[in-house]
């Protein structure tokens, strides 16, 4: 039986990839706590400016135009290889599923920038799409078709699926997570502190559930205590070098 792996990732990782994080000492909403604005969702809702503002900002913003890193890269790895059988992380930017994770093994706990949806009739849209026409259309608006009024376009509020302040977590996805850690055989925090809940509650049900557990961070965590395996190594070279060690000991 193939051995597999649960991650999650959080702000870590992507710092390795330049984007900056949200939190930390120099963290964009530390230095500028004005901005977290961007995604407040009653203020986005209903403020056409604040609509305007949140586009272009996110347009504008390294989480958007980022590359996936090597770190990415080694957890694509991973699942090729059959050994990922939950991807779960804090970082809406997307970069998982441009190193080439899918659908199968990514549960985005915050949602995500790659994708978008109408706050009215619940359309899906590439966020690509939008930002690709922001120019001529600075506050999206749903254009699907109604059958039901005539083919008169929807015209609902255009979202991003990051999950905003005030708004809910994407329903069944700590659910979902848990239920994949139980069949794991180990499980990895890769670059979180573990302070933001309900992600972190994932560490202590990994340990109930017997799992060794590896954290993976450049500082101290909320949940060292628990881990059987501590890496305080550079992610970009750290992650890798695990992912590979572990492919070479399980393959079949």
């Amino acid at each position: 039986m193939t051995h597999t792996i649960a991650v999650l990732t959080g702000a870590g990782i992507s710092t390795s990839a330049g984007i900056p994080d949200f939190r930390g000492p120099n963290g964009v909403w530390t230095k500028h706590p004005d901005q977290m604005s961007v995604y407040d969702i009653d203020a986005y809702m209903s403020d056409v400016k604040q609509r305007e503002y949140s586009w272009r900002w996110q347009q504008e913003s390294p989480v958007w135009n980022a590359q996936p890193g090597e770190a990415h890269k080694a957890l694509a790895r991973l699942e090729q290889a059959g050994m990922l059988n939950l991807l779960a992380t804090q970082n809406f930017d997307a970069l998982h599923e441009k190193a080439g994770n899918t659908a199968k093994t990514i549960i985005n706990l915050h949602g995500t920038i790659g994708t978008s949806h109408c706050m009215r009739c619940h359309a899906r849209y590439d966020t690509a799409d939008i930002m690709a026409h922001l120019d001529e259309r600075p506050d999206p608006h749903c254009r699907r078709t109604l059958p039901y009024r005539g083919n008169m376009p929807c015209g609902g509020i255009l979202k991003t699926d990051v999950v905003y302040f005030g708004e809910m977590l994407p329903e069944g996805s700590i659910e979902t997570s848990m239920k994949r850690i139980a069949k794991a055989d180990e499980f990895w925090v890769i670059g979180s502190t573990l302070e933001v809940f309900p992600a972190a509650s994932l560490v202590p049900v990994a340990a109930q559930d017997g799992l060794p557990i590896t954290i993976m961070n450049m500082g101290p965590t909320a949940y060292d205590r628990l881990a059987t395996h501590l890496i305080h190594d550079d992610i970009t070279t750290a992650l890798p070098a695990l992912v590979d060690e572990t492919i070479a000991r399980y393959r079949d």
